[in-house]
């Protein structure tokens, strides 16, 4: 229904890109038509990662972890050996040094923690959580209906998810902005390039927000509630207790994960609504399209561009050797964008069949596990913003570059909307 009008080869050749410019990570996708034309392994010189960009072989990277690796430390990923060692000696002096879970574990240790997650976020915990989603959508719409107007993501695309997760995990909900902050600088050193000061500060605030959680788990553990955080401290026949340095890092990644990725999809939803007025059409028309619209939207704009593996030994895709020990990035967004796997892949169809197999939930043992409460919210709010607002369109120029530098997310900065009031 809608389309960029790209073309689905370059003639560019990959060196010609950087992931680190802000104008390509902004919009990778002529980047992604010349990896897949010319090199869909890629070693990036800049970063020093391989970046794999087919479908078929994401596939099997996200499939093996006997080949593919998640065990690393994130911190040194990007960072310079001298900034990555200064927030490890911060936080093993004065916090709760990472120790590996969840993202950070291959089968099978991995399913130690990850079964905890997958008890408490089900589906059908998802589909209960739905009218409270709505309830919380139409409370941030009654605040700016009236208005005619409203910058999307600090009015609604940070609340929304960020007041779910934060009652899913058991924290206070009305300290949003303080989750906030810490979700933003957990994600810094893992997508961009820090200097030492710039990490120092970064170490400074996550162990505040460790501290914190030191404080709240001790509380569950006579309190207990219907939460994630008295989930984590429950033990089945033949557990050992989790440390606190497991549950610290369980947190860290449900934290960022639940407030940068539902945000930045829900960003995009709306700057797809308003960029392409017919299909919002037929969304109004026939609300049993939503859920279509919604998996193109996470094929079409990936909220997570790209994660990380480690090559455990030498290996092959698409012709190309990548050595042991390589780091290599795992890029869902290109993948989403394969022609071979999603013809024309410029196009935003939410009629396209095969919509539902896009990458940016991941695959294999690490498929995100917040995948359904993530499309619970994104379809219900969907719902709620189009019974509630009418004639959706962009009041002021987008920025430019429309997000913010990173390399491995896609964070929209601001998106201006006008409406009218629907009848």
């Amino acid at each position: 229904m809608g389309t960029d009008n790209l073309p689905e080869t370059s003639s560019l050749k990959p060196e010609k890109f950087s992931l680190f410019d802000p104008e390509t990570s902004s919009c990778p996708y002529e980047f992604y038509r010349s990896l897949h034309a010319h090199s869909p392994v890629y070693y990036e010189p800049e970063g020093k990662f391989w970046i794999i960009a087919k479908y078929d072989d994401l596939q099997t990277a996200l499939q093996t972890p006997e080949t593919f690796s998640s065990v690393m430390e994130r911190v040194k990923m990007l960072q310079e050996s001298e900034v990555a060692q200064l927030f490890i000696d911060l936080l093993s002096e004065h916090g709760w040094e990472h120790v590996p879970t969840l993202q950070r574990l291959d089968p099978p240790e991995h399913k130690r923690h990850r079964k905890i997650l997958d008890r408490f976020l089900t589906r059908r915990h998802a589909k209960q959580m739905a009218p409270r989603i709505e309830t919380l959508a139409h409370e941030l719409i009654d605040k700016f209906a009236d208005k005619g107007e409203c910058e999307f993501i600090e009015e609604f695309a940070i609340p929304l998810p960020g007041t779910i997760i934060a009652e899913q995990i058991g924290l206070n909900a009305s300290e949003i902005g303080t989750f906030r902050a810490w979700a933003e600088n957990m994600m810094a050193y893992s997508t961009r390039r820090l200097t030492l000061e710039e990490m120092r500060e970064t170490a400074v605030v996550e162990i505040e927000m460790q501290h914190f959680l030191a404080r709240m788990f001790e509380e569950r553990r006579t309190r207990p509630r219907e939460d994630i955080m008295s989930e984590i401290l429950k033990l089945e026949e033949g557990d050992e207790p989790l440390t606190m340095h497991e549950m610290q890092n369980i947190m860290h990644i449900l934290i960022s994960g639940g407030f940068d990725t539902v945000t930045s999809a829900l960003s995009h939803m709306m700057w797809q609504l308003v960029r392409f007025p017919d299909v919002t059409k037929a969304l109004r028309d026939d609300r049993s399209l939503i859920p279509r619209f919604i998996e193109e939207g996470l094929r079409w704009e990936a909220p997570t561009q790209g994660l990380w593996r480690v090559t455990k030994h030498e290996t092959e895709l698409s012709g190309t050797k990548i050595p042991a020990g390589a780091l290599c990035h795992v890029r869902y967004g290109a993948g989403n964008h394969d022609p071979a796997k999603f013809p024309d892949p410029a196009r935003f169809d939410i009629m396209r069949s095969n919509a539902r197999a896009h990458l940016s939930f991941g695959n294999g043992p690490h498929f995100c596990p917040g995948a359904f409460l993530a499309r619970t919210e994104l379809q219900v709010a969907c719902g709620a913003l189009l019974d509630r607002l009418a004639d959706l369109r962009l009041s002021r120029p987008m920025p430019f570059p429309v997000h913010s530098p990173s390399v491995s997310l896609s964070p929209m900065k601001e998106i201006w909307i006008g409406f009218n009031k629907a009848a």
